[in-house]
Parts: C-alpha cells; sequence; structure tokens
C-alpha cells in the first residue's frame, strides 16, 4: 500500500526539546521546550515580533532551529494556514477545494487496482493464498481510512465546509483568481479543514473571517479530532477553543493550562507571586548581608558568617520578565458637531453592474457607537469608505452634519501609508505645523523610538504599520471614527489599549470588526449589511448575536408566503407607502433644516471672526495701541454673546428636528 497513507488510530505526537533560534544576534527564543499531543488545543500569545508565526514555522519545518531537537510520531501529518500570501488559480473553487483529497482519490484507484488483482488470483486454479490474504488487509486498511475521512461523500463534504466558510453555490464554479485576499485564504482554510491533517497550525486564522464564519469556524474546530495549535489575537476564540496557553516573551515560553481567560488570571497571580518571593528574599539579603557585614572580622562569628555566605551563594534566582512596552494615547477631543454628525439617504453604490449598497439611508448621530457587520462582500467597506468620502457613488445623497470632521482608518492599512516615506514624514505631510520634536514624542507612544522613525514604510510589519495608521488618526481631532477591522494586526496589549481610548473618546464611530470581546464594551448599535440593504438593532453585539441565534433556531413563520418574501404587489405597496412616509417627513423637516443651515453658516462665520481677533490677542503689537486693544475686547465680547444666542438657538432646532424624526 502507498506509504503516505499511514495507518489513522496510531498515536501522533510532536515534541520540541531545547531549541533555540536567533536572528541577528537577538535570541527570539532559547533553550524552549513543548510538547504536543494527539487532541491537545494550544494557543500561542504574546506581542508582535516575540516569534510565534516562526515558531509554527519550526514545527512545520519551514525554519530550522539554532539548537534543540524535534522528535514526532512517524504518523504526523500537519496542515498550516499562514496570516497572509495564499493565491490560489487555474481551478473552480470547487476543483481547487477537492485537490484536498487527492490523496482519498488515489486510494479509491488503488481499492480499484486491489479488486482486479482479487480476480485475477481467485480465477487462477492454483491461486495464492498468501498473497491474496495481504491484498484483503490492503483493501481493508484503505477502505477503512475513507470511511474515517467520508471518502465517499467528497462533494457533500467539500460543499459543507466551503458553506460553512461563506461561500455560496454561484461561488462553486467560478474561478479561484476572482476572489479577493481575504476569500483566498478561507479558500487555503478549507483546503486544510478537508485534508484534516492530524495537526492543525492555524496563524491569525480569524482575520479574514465575517462573524457569521467565525462562529461556524469555532463550533467545526471544538469537534475537530486532530490537534490545534492556534495564533490569535482575539480574544473570545481563544477562550472558546483554546486548553493550554503557551505565553512566548522575552526569548522564553511559559505553560499554562485552560483558556486565555484562565492565563490572564493564572499569570496575574503567578506575578504578584513571584514579586512576593523577590521582596520576601530581599529582605533576607538584605539581613543577612548586614549580619556578615558586622561580624566579618570576630573570630567568635566565624563559623556564622561563612555559613550566611555560602547560604547566599546556594540562593536560587528569581526573574521576573521586564515589563514590555506598550502604545499609550488618547483620541483628542472632538469639535463640537450637531445632532446628525452624517446622514446618508437612498444611496445606491455599483461597480459595473455588481449592486454592492442599494438605496440605503443611515442616520450616525452624536453619541453612536456603531458596529458594522455583514458577511464578508456584503459592502461592510464599501459603506465605511463612502461615508468618509473615499468613495463615489451613483445615487442617493450622502450629507456630513455641521462642523462635521472625519477621520478614517483602512482595512487594508498601506491604502492610507505611502511605501516610500518614512515613519517621520508619513506624519510631518499631514501636520506641517508640528515640529520634528512634537512629532517624535507622539511617535513614541506608538513604539516608535530613536532610529525606528527613520525607517521607511514598506520595511515595517503589519502591527507596525497599525500603530502608524493610528498615529496619523490622532494628529487631527475629529467627531466621526471610520475604523474598518482595526484589530486586525494589533497584539492583545495594543488591542486592549485602543479599545480603552475609544472608551473614552466622547464622538461618534462607525467600526468594522469581526473581534466581538473588542465590539462589546464599546457599541451601543448595530448596523447589519445583507442583501444589498441594512438592517439596524439598538443594542451591544452580544444583543444582536443573541437575537441572531433565535431567529436561527426558531425563524418566523412563512405561511402563505413565497419563498422569497412577500408578493410583488404588496412590495410594491410597501415601498409606495414608505415613499409616501418619506415625503411627509420631508416636509416637516425641510423649514427647520432650513434654519439649521442659516445658524450653521452665520455660526461659522462668527467663528471664523473670533479665530481672528485670538490671533490679533496673541500678537505682542496689538497690545501697543490700547485704543485698537479697547475695540477688540468690545467686538470679542459682542462675537461671543452672539455665538453663545446662536449656539442656544441651534441646540433647540436640533432637538426639534430629533424629535419629529424619533416620532
Amino acid at each position: 500500500m502507498d506509504k503516505s497513507f499511514p495507518p489513522i488510530f496510531q498515536p501522533k505526537m510532536i515534541s520540541l526539546q531545547n531549541i533555540s533560534k536567533q536572528y541577528s544576534g537577538k535570541y527570539l527564543f532559547r533553550n524552549l521546550s513543548l510538547h504536543i499531543e494527539d487532541g491537545n488545543r494550544i494557543a500561542f500569545v504574546g506581542r508582535n515580533g516575540t516569534g510565534k508565526s516562526t515558531l509554527m514555522k519550526i514545527i512545520l519545518g519551514e525554519v530550522e532551529t539554532d539548537s534543540g531537537k524535534i522528535i514526532q510520531s512517524r504518523f504526523n501529518s500537519i496542515g498550516y494556514l499562514p496570516q497572509d500570501s495564499v493565491y490560489h488559480t487555474g481551478r473552480t473553487l470547487f476543483e481547487e477545494a477537492a485537490t484536498a483529497f487527492d490523496d482519498l482519490n488515489r486510494l479509491h484507484e488503488r481499492i480499484r487496482e486491489i479488486g482486479n488483482e482479487i480476480s485475477d488470483i481467485t480465477s487462477m486454479e492454483s491461486g495464492n493464498p498468501p498473497k491474496l490474504q495481504g491484498l484483503i488487509d490492503e483493501m481493508g486498511q484503505a477502505q477503512s481510512i475513507l470511511e474515517h475521512r467520508e471518502g465517499y461523500n467528497i462533494e457533500i463534504k467539500v460543499k459543507q465546509i466551503l458553506s460553512g466558510l461563506g461561500f455560496n453555490e454561484k461561488d462553486m464554479s467560478r474561478m479561484t483568481e476572482e476572489f479577493s485576499g481575504g476569500w483566498q485564504m478561507r479558500i487555503a482554510l478549507a483546503k486544510l479543514l478537508l485534508r484534516e491533517p492530524s495537526i492543525l497550525l492555524l496563524d491569525e486564522p480569524t482575520n479574514h473571517l465575517d462573524m457569521e464564519s467565525l462562529e461556524w469556524i469555532e463550533g467545526y474546530l471544538k469537534s475537530y479530532r486532530g490537534s490545534i495549535v492556534l495564533v490569535s489575537h482575539d480574544s473570545r476564540f481563544l477562550d472558546n477553543l483554546a486548553e493550554r496557553v503557551i505565553e512566548i516573551s522575552m526569548g522564553k515560553a511559559t505553560e499554562y493550562t485552560g483558556n486565555y481567560s484562565s492565563y490572564l488570571t493564572q499569570k496575574a497571580q503567578r506575578l504578584e507571586m513571584l514579586q512576593s518571593s523577590l521582596r520576601n528574599r530581599q529582605r533576607m539579603i538584605d539581613t543577612t548581608t548586614r549580619f556578615i557585614e558586622r561580624f566579618r572580622y570576630k573570630n567568635t562569628k566565624a563559623t556564622q558568617v561563612q555559613s550566611r555566605i555560602k547560604m547566599l551563594e546556594k540562593l536560587e534566582h528569581i526573574e521576573i520578565d521586564k515589563e514590555e512596552s506598550s502604545i499609550f494615547f488618547d483620541f483628542p477631543d472632538p469639535p463640537r458637531a450637531g445632532r446628525a454628525v452624517m446622514e446618508i439617504e437612498d444611496l445606491t453604490k455599483s461597480y459595473g453592474n455588481h449592486v454592492v449598497l442599494k438605496e440605503i439611508s443611515l442616520t450616525i448621530e452624536r453619541g453612536d457607537r456603531i458596529a458594522l457587520l455583514g458577511v464578508n462582500g456584503s459592502g461592510k467597506s464599501t459603506l465605511a469608505r463612502v461615508i468618509a468620502d473615499i468613495d463615489t457613488f451613483q445615487d442617493g445623497y450622502r450629507k456630513p452634519g455641521h462642523n462635521a470632521v472625519i477621520s478614517y482608518y483602512a482595512q487594508n492599512i498601506v491604502e492610507g501609508l505611502d511605501p516610500d516615506k518614512t515613519v517621520l514624514q508619513t506624519l510631518d505631510i499631514i501636520a506641517p505645523l508640528k515640529s520634528p520634536g512634537e512629532l517624535r514624542t507622539l511617535l513614541g507612544c506608538f513604539l516608535f523610538r530613536d532610529d525606528d522613525v527613520f525607517k521607511p514604510v514598506s520595511v515595517l510589519s503589519g502591527g507596525e504599520k497599525s500603530r502608524l495608521a493610528l498615529a496619523k488618526m490622532i494628529l487631527k481631532p475629529a467627531n466621526l471614527l471610520i475604523m474598518d477591522e482595526p484589530t486586525n494586526h494589533l497584539d492583545a496589549q495594543s488591542k486592549a489599549i485602543l479599545q480603552r481610548s475609544l472608551k473614552r473618546f466622547s464622538g461618534a464611530y462607525v467600526i468594522v470588526s469581526h473581534d466581538r470581546d473588542f465590539l462589546a464594551p464599546l457599541i451601543n448599535k448595530v448596523v447589519v449589511l445583507t442583501d444589498n440593504n441594512l438592517n439596524i438593532y439598538h443594542g451591544n453585539v452580544d444583543d444582536y448575536l443573541d437575537k441572531y441565534h433565535r431567529e436561527q433556531e426558531d425563524p418566523a413563520p412563512r405561511e402563505n408566503l413565497p419563498e422569497n418574501g412577500p408578493p410583488l404587489h404588496v412590495k410594491k405597496t410597501q415601498k409606495r407607502m414608505a415613499a409616501e412616509n418619506r415625503q411627509q417627513l420631508y416636509k416637516k423637516l425641510k423649514p427647520l433644516k432650513g434654519t439649521l443651515e442659516k445658524i450653521e453658516k452665520e455660526i461659522a462665520s462668527y467663528e471664523k471672526k473670533k479665530l481672528a481677533i485670538e490671533n490679533s490677542f496673541s500678537d505682542q503689537n496689538t497690545y501697543k495701541n490700547d485704543v485698537l486693544i479697547q475695540s477688540l475686547n468690545i467686538e470679542y465680547s459682542r462675537i461671543t454673546s452672539r455665538l453663545d444666542s446662536l449656539y442656544d438657538t441651534w441646540t433647540a432646532t436640533e432637538e426639534e428636528i430629533g424629535k419629529i424624526t424619533e416620532d
């Protein structure tokens, strides 16, 4: 039988013993040991750059160690999903996914060959009993593998996995080169799951998944029969899957039993115990040292002194990892904005004949914390770019509110960064009035220190580019933040700091993300894009997910309705009534919005005059002219008084608009 088909019920394991790896004289880890057994669920955690991906590649055999050895079962099969750089071409989606079963197709062919050989032997008069028994045994083993791998249901299995990862029936016949980078990663993941290796190595598998696919893959991996090793910054994903956590930090690996939350608790307890032991050890050293110094030269105490010296020499060294640097920042206070920061109505966006958004309406108000959800390809990033005025659209309108200032973080962070510019130049372009010292201080908050600021963007890691993109965002005070997958390249500590900064931010924001734990404390409204349209849910992400799961388990009754919804005449009636309601609302709001626009223009004019006077106040020559300074003070008082009155009227008008809109 072909040696590429090992027995399926043999024990599988891999053991790393005292391995070390360094680059340019700097150790990623030294004397690291790790043991992976059947059915293990292991998470590698640690800051970006600590060597988690490298360790995976060492297990895979793609990277050699500097020292130590790796022992593994000859029955191992290892499957690896890298973070990126996966591309498929030349086959349809179904054909590409089905290549995961090439070995099983060879098994089917071998079973047919064995059947023919058995027929030949049994037809011979003398026969060959030993050979016949060997062929029967080989066929039995081959059939066991096919049954274990569901080799008789290949088409069903392929479609099941692809469907779970978000592909639809029409996608099956599409050529793989038609799919974008995120979908290419899903194809690679589908092939891995179909192949069912004994050890799955998954490096940031959630980066390219929407929330529905993420929940599906969690359920699938929970029942996976092999071992799983994960690298992920999605804490809820790790909580739901990991049973052991290996923290890689400062060149060492520390193992914790339990999931990610348990790891955080144990780590805090371990640190507290180590610090307590270190304090007790230091007190004992101080006391013993004082005794030695006091009685060093007394003959009567010589034996005791020597005993204490030997005791100090034998003391076990206690080492506490140095606290690794973390980013620290706050978004600047946002400019005062109107009640509605952004209004979108009946907006349609297409790429050629492909309609992405169809007649959608959305109002973003002050204080809104919106999660923008939907399956990949539903138009989340497109809508984010339209709101941020990065993308154009065909129909409808997009109207920023009074004094709306938008800051945008792109999912593909390279979009907003010039690879030929240095880190420092990237900020200098958008803040030319700030000195290099001020910019370097800001960059230091994002861990760009010393010569790091002169690195070209092209050589930065994904995490470094993310931090630079965040630094760009906080240079310009904004009252509406649009963030498309901001956590994809951030480590756990940086993600937590971004989360805390958003909690403190008093403006509005729209976040496209599948990271449930990141979104959970931030969101008060969920906008879900589906079938070119959107639905709005008030509450946080967990509220929405609970509602979604209930609807999946107990869908609303659909008696007397065709498969695709209500009859056409009902749809037309509903659409006409909705249009009439919008028209009535428009008539009520038009005069109020006209008043609001006039007030906003007057406010803008007075703010400009106020700023001009403030600039005069900062000019020392102004104070040389007593008459001028007196007239400026009078004018400044008049302007500020008028502005106070205008803002009061503006607020009252906005409140009236709000009441009409809510009714």
